[in-house]
């Protein structure tokens, strides 16, 4: 059993790097490979791909008109292979390599992992990772490389060209997902690790910073063609609520495979995440209904995204009258944020990405400030630490995620649409990017 302070609890590479650091390794134990461990993280690593094909997949297939429904599926697909692919070349590397790190110290290391773990050196069969292989630690890190670009493309639908697509996300993969990564969950030595983020399992990481990212990338783009004079209807709610139906399900492999093991934090966090889930799909349906005078199906599938985005962080942390609170305000914050406050700017993120995953990201994240607080029911404070300065803490690496990634992001774009173009043409816009990006229509069921 391991016994480290709540903060170290409140890391997915946790069990990894409390081996892989003698800093953070229980008294010189040697790792022995756990089969019911290896069990439940083959599955988690499964429900996590699940996730993103066929469930996000889905969830925004349904969102956008027919004529673009492919064009959804294919990028969502695409980029599942692309980040597969750069995740095994140098992803794994520069994310979670503890090469050249000390705590304390101020170097390249502090921002980026090293170099040592490129092509998977030194992942073999027999590599452990906490009390699993190697290998599945890396696949399951993997997939969380892959669903954070495959958010974002929500906020840009239908107007973005396949092209720059590809190259967009590659880049922002390396430059931007990739450290925030290792700042938050590289351990002693890593920037945000050192300051004592907590992030169980990537509502900094993953959904802040997807949702920041989809934001600018929208701004950047321009609004749709008609945007917000001519109505533009999902094509189909069945889509979508299945799509949901698959991303909560799919969400306990997020949130319970990010403790690496099979033990008392995977349970409470797959507990936490299912409170919490209801609590927001709720606190959305009743908003809903109290100012538009009727549930909808789209409001109370969004809503349990929204609660899934905000328990994220928390997950690791939080005891179930936390989740309730983090459910519930996430499901009324990121409801007016993803109607009041997106026709008040007039921004056309399509999808509502930054009203459900940055707004719901940031709610998570500062809470877990808060119910982290044993008085609350959750793991407790670290040692000498307290709610105020815990809450500060979050806070800041909040504020540090979003000025990173609104820079580098628009650097990126602007990059790409010098070198080769963003935004297909108006002709193709209303032809659909089904026909005009991939020459196929998608068959309406």
């Amino acid at each position: 059993m391991y016994t480290l302070e709540p903060r170290r609890l409140a890391v997915p590479a946790l069990a990894a790097l409390s081996l892989l650091m003698p800093a953070l390794a229980f008294a010189e134990e040697v790792p022995v490979l756990n089969s019911g461990d290896t069990a439940w993280m083959l599955t988690a690593t499964a429900l996590v791909l699940f996730m993103t094909i066929p469930g996000l997949a889905l969830f925004y297939g349904g969102l956008v008109r027919a004529k673009n429904v492919l064009s959804i599926l294919m990028q969502c697909f695409a980029i599942a292979a692309l980040m597969t692919i750069l995740w095994v070349l140098y992803g794994y590397s520069l994310a979670f390599s503890t090469q050249g790190m000390e705590s304390g110290a101020l170097n390249i290391n502090t921002f980026i992992g090293g170099l040592d773990k490129v092509l998977l050196g030194g992942v073999t069969r027999e590599s452990l990772t906490a009390a699993i292989p190697e290998t599945v630690f890396a696949t399951f890190q993997m997939t969380f490389a892959i669903i954070t670009p495959a958010l974002i493309v929500g906020a840009f639908a239908e107007r973005m060209k396949f092209s720059a697509l590809l190259w967009f996300m590659g880049i922002w993969f390396t430059i931007v997902y990739l450290p925030i990564a290792h700042m938050v969950w590289g351990g002693d030595g890593a920037l945000m690790w050192d300051w004592g983020v907590l992030d169980f399992a990537g509502g900094t990481v993953v959904h802040i910073n997807a949702g920041v990212a989809g934001l600018v990338t929208a701004l950047v783009l321009g609004k749709r063609k008609g945007y917000p004079h001519t109505a533009m209807p999902p094509h189909n709610l069945g889509y979508t609520l299945l799509g949901a139906s698959m991303l909560w399900v799919g969400w306990f492999g997020f949130n319970a495979g990010s403790a690496v093991a099979a033990n008392e934090s995977a349970g409470m966090a797959m507990l936490v995440t299912q409170v919490a889930t209801a609590a927001a799909a709720l606190a959305w349906m009743f908003s809903e209904w109290v100012l538009h005078g009727k549930p909808s199906v789209l409001g109370i599938a969004t809503g349990a995204v929204a609660g899934l985005v905000a328990i994220t962080p928390a997950s690791g942390t939080a005891g179930p009258l936390g989740a309730l609170a983090i459910g519930v305000a996430s499901g009324i914050i990121c409801f007016l944020a993803s109607t009041k406050l997106k026709r008040a700017l007039g921004y056309d993120d399509s999808l509502d990405v930054f009203g459900v995953h940055a707004v719901g990201g940031i709610v998570g994240a500062i809470l877990t400030g808060v119910f982290v607080s044993a008085a609350l029911g959750g793991a407790g404070l670290a040692e000498g630490m307290s709610m105020p300065g815990q809450v500060w803490i979050q806070t800041k690496g909040v504020l540090f995620t979003l000025v990173y990634t609104v820079i580098l992001t628009y650097i990126i774009l602007k990059l790409v649409d010098l070198v080769i173009g963003l935004r297909v043409t108006e002709e193709q816009e209303t032809e659909g990017l089904d026909l005009s990006q991939h020459g196929e229509r998608g068959y309406i069921l």
